[in-house]
Formats: structure tokens, C-alpha cells, sequence
């Protein structure tokens, strides 16, 4: 049984409302604003679980009544290749130089998600392997140009289009690589006792 509190998607993001749209579960959305930034010091599921638990904090902070009662979802998405964590590019050469790096091998997708409410926390990364066909030097420059994957880790979207034609093989949650693993968030949200966490 889902909880019957109010669900708060602690981002702007088009593609994670869309997601958590499929749900078909209620849900609000708010503004979260925090540094993103990387520790060495910690894994990259550590790293990445308390960015998405911090995200989940500061719509907690920032936005008191909406969130008030409500189960608060963070969540944060890297792409991973040769172990180091390759962000969003910040201009054309840099998207180009992630994309030509990613061809023709396999690659990660992790997201981890934190779902808050009260005392009551959970937080977890999900991982899926991507494998990209070669794309060749024509081909990258107009996804680059007519996609603009800059808000993007990794510099791509899987559900682009396009993209479509090079993605050669997907093992684990499709909707992980796009920005949310539905599968795992639906599974989480369960622990939320609509009994027990009301209050």
C-alpha cells in the first residue's frame, strides 16, 4: 500500500516531473538549491546519495509549508566512465569531447534518490549499463547542434532523438538513465506506512 501523504519532487527538472508522472501517483513540485558538489573523500554512491539527501533537505528548508507532512523526493544522476563521474558539459567542445569518449563501450548511469518524511529517511543508488554504438564525427556534431544536451550528464539524453540509433544495449532501469529508476522510487515509497508516518 502507497502512503497517503502528499509526495514533493524536490526538483525543477521537465524529465524527472515527466517520470514521476508515470507514477500516476500525486505529487507537487519545488525548487531545490544546492552546491552538487563532488567529495573525494567519498564513493560515488556516497557522493551521490547525499546530494539527492540534501536537495531533499533544502526543499524541506526552503519551501516549510508545502513540504510540511509530505514525503520529499531528491535525486541526483551521473554518468560514470572509467570510474571518474562525467557531469554536464559546460559548452559544445566539452559535450563533444564526453560523446566521442563514450562510443563504441559500455558505460554506468547511477542515480541515487532520498525520500524524506519526518524522522522517517531512505536513500539508495540504482545503476544501469549503457553501450553506445560508434557514432561518427557527423553524427555527434548535429546531436550536439540540434539537441543541446548541455543540462544533461554526460552531455546526452537516452530518450533523445537520434540517440536512439546508437544506444546498442541497455541492462537494468531504462528510466534510471533518464534520470529516475521508477521501479526502486515505487518500491521505496511502500516502506511509508500510511499509518505510521502520518504525523
Amino acid at each position: 500500500m502507497l502512503p497517503r501523504n502528499k509526495l514533493v519532487l524536490a526538483s525543477r527538472s521537465p524529465r524527472r516531473k515527466a517520470l514521476l508522472g508515470m507514477m500516476q501517483i500525486p505529487f507537487e513540485t519545488c525548487s531545490a538549491s544546492t552546491s552538487e558538489t563532488f567529495s573525494a573523500e567519498e564513493s560515488l554512491d556516497q557522493n551521490l546519495v547525499r546530494i539527492a539527501t540534501e536537495k531533499a533537505e533544502a526543499a524541506c528548508s526552503m519551501h516549510p509549508e508545502q513540504t510540511a507532512h509530505a514525503i520529499v523526493l531528491g535525486a541526483d544522476t551521473t554518468v560514470v566512465l572509467d570510474g571518474k563521474p562525467r557531469g554536464k558539459p559546460a559548452d559544445f567542445t566539452e559535450a563533444h569531447r564526453m560523446l566521442t569518449h563514450l562510443q563504441g563501450r559500455s558505460h554506468e548511469v547511477i542515480t541515487g534518490f532520498c525520500l524524506l518524511h519526518g524522522l522517517h529517511h531512505h536513500a539508495e543508488c540504482v545503476t544501469t549499463t549503457v553501450e553506445f554504438a560508434p557514432m561518427n564525427e557527423e553524427e555527434i556534431t548535429h546531436y550536439i547542434t540540434t539537441q543541446q544536451p548541455y543540462d544533461k550528464a554526460g552531455a546526452y539524453g537516452i530518450q533523445d532523438p537520434l540517440l536512439s540509433c546508437f544506444v546498442k544495449a541497455v541492462r537494468g532501469c531504462y528510466y534510471n538513465v533518464v534520470g529516475l529508476p521508477l521501479s526502486a522510487v515505487y518500491t521505496a515509497l511502500k516502506q511509508f506506512s500510511p499509518t505510521q508516518h502520518d504525523t
